[in-house]
């Protein structure tokens, strides 16, 4: 369920009357900040519009955006409030495309200028990398807002039905998996079925094999709760690392 916050910002991210008022220059794909109005209610959006994509060969074209979306929608659905409020929008400035809250940060910030204290409180972090297939968490993708609270941003590289996980977090690699966070694994798993909620809401944007993928994944870790090691053979780190 979604939080308070997260339903009225989705709101004005999905309605709000919409203006680009700056261009993000760092990254291969097109993505702007944008304003957004919706009555009193004012916000800002990082928008990522899917004709500013550019084709990759090991993910099906024109599909980031939603996958961005999709990351949202699992993180809310378990509970953990990842994933900065994200929604897709088919009436935007330059056409479809994502439109995720923006959070104001400190760049400065990020998982390799954390403590290992710090560190200790990443686990959700690095189980939803694995069970939503992340090939690409960047230690920037870590951020924090001005009340010091943790959103991870950027799964449009998530998703994918073969096993593509590069991540720069593998602290917990051969540790156990929290019962909590397996218990709430566990309660999603049934709503994943084709036809239940969690796969009818999902559906809108990943495909039925992605989301049986995703099952499967989550299965594994149910049945054998323990973070992955470093797998060998290919690289599992991104680059670059932040």
């Amino acid at each position: 369920m979604l939080d308070p916050s997260a339903e009225s910002d989705t709101d004005v991210l999905s309605r709000g009357e919409m203006q680009i008022v700056g261009h993000f220059v760092h990254g291969s794909n097109y993505t702007f900040l944008a304003n957004l109005k919706l009555g009193s209610r004012q916000v800002q959006a990082v928008y990522k519009p899917i004709r500013g994509e550019n084709p990759l060969w090991d993910f099906p074209n024109r599909t980031l955006a939603k996958r961005e979306v999709a990351a949202f929608e699992l993180s809310e659905w378990l509970g953990w409030h990842l994933v900065p409020p994200t929604v897709f929008r088919r009436s935007a400035s330059l056409g479809a495309g994502s439109l995720q809250l923006f959070i104001e940060h400190d760049p400065n910030r990020h998982y390799f200028t954390l403590t290992q204290s710090e560190i200790q409180l990443l686990k959700p972090v690095a189980l939803f990398d694995v069970i939503v297939n992340n090939a690409d968490r960047k230690g920037s993708h870590l951020i924090f807002d001005s009340l010091d609270r943790m959103w991870c941003i950027d799964h449009g590289l998530c998703f994918n039905r073969e096993e593509k996980l590069r991540t720069v977090i593998w602290d917990f690699a051969g540790e156990p998996i929290p019962l909590s966070l397996l218990e709430d694994l566990s309660r999603a798993r049934a709503p994943l079925i084709r036809g239940g909620e969690l796969f009818n809401r999902l559906h809108s944007y990943l495909s039925i094999a992605e989301i049986q993928a995703l099952e499967k994944r989550i299965s594994a870790v149910i049945a054998a709760p323990y973070f992955p090691f470093l797998p060998p053979g290919r690289r599992a780190i991104p680059y670059p690392p932040l």
